[in-house]
This record gives structure tokens, C-alpha cells and sequence, in this order.
């Protein structure tokens, strides 16, 4: 692993000094924050929504994370254009990064202390929207300031702190089902230290000599648009990136109520929870560190992408037709080594792809709807099909055909091989 990270070619710059701090900064700031987002919709919030009745557990947790999804589409790009846009002593990114997770710790504070689901509701808008402004802004650390033959390195090792931040952020939240609010607070705070540090560890540069064009409503209403025509491969790689996650968090996001109902573990399905993340942890973190590395040296993107699609449907098929324990661990283990091979290249593709240098955050801000809005959207997809089939089985199949879209979306990128 060593040699991987300072090896230098002609073409492949020497990872060290201030670049290899940032690599494994950018690592401990997304597995902060992915933390949060494995924790709160995958363990905290069902479990929580569960005291509302258990028979309407499913549509109750539908809405909540409809509702959050629709704030999350509109948090993404308005994050990166209020970013590109700010001019500060602190940078454009660093700002807006502690301060959505300021604001968004007072929304997790709101959760822990609601009593109705209205309360939920409202609270989890402003989690949505304050952490959104937080992760946007991140994202764009990498086309701002790592140089394009090491991205795939970069690349992975976001991906590692995402899957890792993932299943990790379960295990945790397992341990807090006996007082739930106290998981909010401890995953706040956590998510606070973790990007104050790497703020502190690689501030932005003084920006406030440069020029910012002024504010008008059709730019406003332009940062949630690129046009598919004249950016087919920016298209296709929102496309693709899309379904992959719609179809990995349509099973992933429901996973507690899958293992109480589906396999039907009941009140023991909390006690799974740990061992199913660290089956997946182990297997996302063997694929992130080879897969990225070598995408680099091969110098190919989109190959990845499409075995990961094809290996995640085949992950799903498993407890599809085998609804069991052994079932569920088998998924763990290929879902996590397919989706930490997606998550080790596809975010090297994507900074690829975009439009103008000019506009780094307000792209990446359109493309990362393709991966936060499905945190929630594909939750909230999942209960739809839970209401309308009268049960979670076909939550498998939808998944398989989504993830085989997106591995073929990928194929018409021109730009990128």
C-alpha cells in the first residue's frame, strides 16, 4: 500500500507531503460523515419511527425520508453554487462546511427530542439541508486541488470513508437502540470534529481578492441544470452514478425492517445488524484499495463500473431466493466488495466528466444529487413498493434491474475510458 501512495511516474505524480494529507483527510471526513448517514436513516430513525405503530413503521418512514429527499435535491447544487460564489479570509469550502454541520447538529438535536412525526419531519428537512452544505462543498476538494492521474487514488480512498462511514455508522447506532437520542448527539458531535479537523488540516486559501459574478435568478435557477447535449458524458455518468445508488439504498436503507420482517428475525434483527456491516465493511475495503490503484495504472474508469453493476445484482439475487441469515450474510459480503469497487472509481469518473473548471462545486453539487438524493429517495422508493406489494420480496428484483441500468449507462462515456 505503501508503494501505491508514493510511487511517482512521469505522468503520475508523488503523493506526499500536503497531498498525502489530504488523501487520508479526505478519507476520516467522508467516513465522519458517512457515519451520520449509515447511523441516522439506517438504525436511529426506523428505530425511533417504530414507536409511532408498528404496523404503518414502513409508510411512516416513507415519508419521513420523501420528504427529506426532496430538501436534498435542492441542498446539493445550491451548496456548490453558494460555494463557488463565497469569497472569504477562510476560502469558498471550508466556511459552509463547518457551518452545515453546526446547523445540522441542531437538527439532529431536534430529532432526538421529538415527539410526534411532524416534529421528525421538520427536523430531518434540516438535516437534510444543512449537511447537504457541508458535503458539497467537500466533494469538491478533489478537482479543485488533486491533480487528474491521481484522482483514482483519491478516489478510493473517498470511497473507503463512504462504505466505511456506512457500515461503521451501523454498528455504532446498533449500540444506541436502548436510547436513541443519545446516538443523535454522539453522531453531531462526531461529524463536527471530523470536519473542523480537516478544515484545520488543510485550510483553503484567502480568497477574497477574486472576482465573483454577480447574483441573477437565471444563474440561480441554471445551477440546477447541465445541459445532456451539449454534455452527453456529464449525462451519462449522473445516469449511471443515479441508478446504481437508487438500487443499492432501496435494499440498504430498509435494512433493519428487512431482517425483522422478511427474514424474520423480530426483535433480534437488531443483534445481525453489526455482523452484516462488518462482513460488508471488510469486503468494501479489499475491493476500494485495489480497485482504485488500479484504475489508475490501467487508466480506465468505466470497466469498473459496469463489473460493480453486474456484481451487485447478483448480490441482491441471493437473499431474493434465499430469504436467510446465511442468505443475508452472502449479500453483505458481494454487495460490499461490488459497491466498494463502484465507490473506489466512480468518484475518480465523475470529477472526469465535468463541464468547466469554472464551476467545480455547482457540477459536483448536480452529480452528488445522483449520490445523497438516493440515501434517502431510495428509501423512500423502497416503501412505496413495501405498501404496494404488500411486503419487501420485491424490493430485490427492482434493485437488480436498477443496478444493471447503471453499469450500462456508463458504457456511451466518451471522454473517459
Amino acid at each position: 500500500m505503501t508503494a501505491s501512495l508514493t510511487e511517482s511516474t512521469p505522468d503520475r505524480p508523488r503523493v506526499r507531503g500536503p497531498l498525502l494529507r489530504l488523501l487520508f483527510s479526505i478519507l476520516g471526513a467522508n467516513l465522519g460523515v458517512f457515519f451520520l448517514w449509515g447511523a441516522i436513516p439506517g438504525i436511529l430513525l426506523p428505530l425511533q419511527i417504530q414507536a409511532f405503530g408498528e404496523d404503518q413503521k414502513a409508510e411512516n418512514l416513507a415519508l419521513v425520508l420523501a420528504v427529506g429527499a426532496i430538501v436534498a435535491l435542492i441542498a446539493q447544487p445550491l451548496a456548490g453554487m453558494v460555494s463557488d460564489r463565497t469569497r472569504s479570509r477562510f476560502g469558498r469550502r471550508s466556511p459552509w462546511m463547518i457551518i452545515g454541520a453546526l446547523v445540522g447538529g441542531l437538527g439532529l438535536i431536534g430529532i432526538a427530542s421529538a415527539s410526534t412525526l411532524v416534529q421528525i419531519v421538520i427536523s430531518w428537512c434540516v438535516v437534510q439541508l444543512a449537511y447537504n452544505f457541508s458535503q458539497g462543498p467537500l466533494s469538491a476538494i478533489m478537482p479543485d486541488r488533486v491533480p487528474g492521474p491521481v484522482r483514482g487514488l483519491f478516489s478510493a480512498f473517498t470511497g473507503l470513508g463512504v462504505m466505511a462511514g456506512m457500515a461503521g455508522g451501523q454498528v455504532i447506532a446498533s449500540r444506541f437502540a436502548a436510547n436513541i437520542p443519545a446516538g443523535y448527539l454522539f453522531f453531531a458531535g462526531v461529524t463536527l470534529v471530523v470536519l473542523v479537523v480537516f478544515v484545520f488540516l488543510n485550510p483553503d486559501r484567502d480568497n477574497r481578492g477574486e472576482p465573483r459574478e454577480p447574483f441573477d435568478v437565471a444563474a440561480f435557477f441554471h445551477t440546477f441544470w447541465v445541459n445532456p447535449i451539449r454534455h452527453p458524458d456529464f449525462f451519462w455518468g449522473f445516469s449511471g452514478r443515479m441508478l446504481l445508488n437508487v438500487g443499492t439504498n432501496l435494499v440498504v436503507g430498509y435494512q433493519l425492517y428487512i431482517l425483522q420482517d422478511y427474514i424474520g428475525l423480530g426483535a433480534e434483527a437488531i443483534g445481525l445488524v453489526p455482523l452484516v456491516a462488518v462482513i460488508n465493511l471488510v469486503a468494501t475495503t479489499v475491493a476500494v484499495l485495489v480497485s482504485g490503484p488500479l484504475s489508475d495504472r490501467l487508466r480506465r474508469r468505466r470497466i469498473f463500473v459496469i463489473i460493480a453493476g453486474i456484481g451487485m445484482a447478483v448480490g441482491f439475487s441471493v437473499p431474493w431466493i434465499a430469504p436467510s441469515v446465511t442468505g443475508v450474510l452472502i449479500y453483505a459480503a458481494l454487495g460490499g466488495f461490488f459497491s466498494g469497487m463502484f465507490q473506489a472509481v466512480d468518484t475518480a469518473l465523475m470529477s472526469e466528466v465535468l463541464p468547466s473548471e469554472k464551476t467545480f462545486a455547482k457540477d459536483l453539487g448536480v452529480l452528488n444529487i445522483a449520490a445523497t438524493l438516493p440515501q434517502t429517495f431510495g428509501p423512500a422508493l423502497a416503501g412505496l413498493i413495501v405498501v404496494s406489494f404488500g411486503g419487501y420480496v420485491m424490493l430485490f428484483p427492482i434493485a437488480i434491474v436498477l443496478v444493471v441500468l447503471g453499469a450500462i449507462a456508463v458504457i456511451p462515456i466518451r471522454s473517459v475510458r
